[in-house]
C-alpha cells in the first residue's frame, strides 16, 4: 500500500492535505511536535520508523520578518531539512513533494515568472527556500517542487482572516497596493497535489518530475484583495467598523517591514496546466469558499 507522510500537519496546507490525500493511501500526518524539521539530525530516524513511499512536505519556517534575525532556524527548516528528506527519499526510492514560494524571485520582472526564470531572493526567507529547492534537485530526481503564493485558508492565520478581524475593529485601514500576486487557497494546493499524486501512481504513465508553479488564476494587489473581502462581509450583513470606501491604498514604502517583499509575485502556471491537464480557478472563487466556511 502507498504510505504518504505529511509534515506540518497543523499548518494551512498540511491541514488540507490530510483531507485531500486520504483516499490515496495510508496517510501519516505529523505535526511539528511529532516531527520537528528544525531537528535535522532526527529526520532520517523518523522516516525510517514510518517508511513512506511518498513524502509531502508543506512544513516551513514562514515567519518572513523574524527570519531576518533567526537565520539559523530558517535555514534549518527551509534548506537543511528538505535536503535530509530528499536524501532519504533517494535512498528509499520514494517521491518527495515539496512546496516553495514566489519569494525566490526578486519581483522586478514585468510579467509572470516561469519556472526557469532566474531566482534572486531578497530576504532570508526567500534565500532559505531557494537553498532548499537546490538541495532537493541535487539529492534526487524523483521530486515535485510546487512554488505557490499568498496562501490562505479557513484554518490557520492569514491575510484574509486578519482583514476580517480588523474590519470589525477599525474604521480606517491602509493596505499596500503596489505588490501584485494571486491569493491561493490552501485547499486548491492540496487538491492539485492529490491530482498530481494520482498521475504518479498510474503504473503505465510516464510521470513528469520537476518544478511547477501553482497559484490561483487571475491577479490582485493586497488592497484589491482586502477590498474584495470587506465587500463580501458587508454583503453578508456582518457588522463592520470599516466600510470598503474607507480602505486606503498605500505604497510599500508606507508600510516598512524588516524583510523586503517581491513587488511582482505573479507565477506563470501554464506548465502545470499543460502537463497535467488542470484548470486553476480564479482567486476570488477560493476567497468566496473560505469566507463561506468562516461565516456559514
Amino acid at each position: 500500500m502507498t504510505r504518504i507522510l505529511i509534515t506540518g500537519a497543523n499548518g494551512q496546507v498540511g491541514f488540507e492535505l490530510k483531507r485531500a490525500l486520504a483516499p490515496l493511501g495510508d496517510v501519516v500526518a505529523l505535526t511539528r511536535q511529532e516531527l520537528d524539521l528544525a531537528r535535522v539530525d532526527a529526520i532520517h530516524a523518523e522516516l525510517d520508523r514510518y517508511q513512506p513511499t511518498i513524502i509531502v512536505n508543506p512544513a516551513a519556517y514562514t515567519a518572513v520578518d523574524c527570519a531576518e534575525s533567526e537565520l539559523e532556524q530558517a535555514f534549518a527548516v527551509n534548506a537543511q531539512a528538505p535536503a535530509a528528506l530528499a536524501d532519504w527519499a533517494e535512498r528509499h526510492e520514494a517521491l518527495l513533494v515539496h512546496y516553495s514560494t514566489d519569494y525566490v524571485f526578486d519581483g522586478t520582472q514585468n510579467g509572470a515568472y516561469g519556472e526557469d526564470d532566474a531566482a534572486n531572493p531578497q530576504s532570508v526567507y526567500g534565500r532559505s527556500k531557494w537553498e532548499g529547492e537546490q538541495a532537493i534537485r541535487a539529492a534526487t530526481a524523483h521530486h515535485l517542487i510546487l512554488r505557490t503564493s499568498w496562501v490562505f485558508g479557513a484554518h490557520g492565520n492569514n491575510f484574509l482572516k486578519t482583514i476580517l478581524r480588523l474590519a470589525k475593529e477599525r474604521s480606517t485601514l491602509s493596505v499596500v497596493a503596489d505588490q501584485v500576486g494571486a491569493p491561493t487557497p490552501a485547499a486548491l494546493i492540496a487538491d492539485v497535489t492529490a491530482q498530481l499524486l494520482s498521475h504518479y501512481r498510474r503504473p503505465t504513465h510516464r510521470f513528469e518530475y520537476g518544478t511547477y508553479h501553482l497559484s490561483a488564476g487571475g491577479e490582485a494587489n493586497w488592497y484589491d484583495y482586502a477590498r474584495y473581502v470587506i465587500a463580501l462581509a458587508e454583503r453578508a450583513g456582518i457588522p463592520l467598523a470599516l466600510k470598503p470606501d474607507a480602505l486606503e491604498p498605500i505604497p510599500t514604502i508606507g508600510y516598512p517591514l524588516p524583510a523586503p517583499r517581491p513587488a511582482n509575485s505573479r507565477l506563470d502556471c501554464d506548465k502545470l496546466k499543460r502537463t497535467f491537464g488542470l484548470n486553476l480557478p480564479d482567486w476570488r472563487q477560493g476567497v468566496d469558499q473560505v469566507f463561506a466556511q468562516l461565516n456559514p
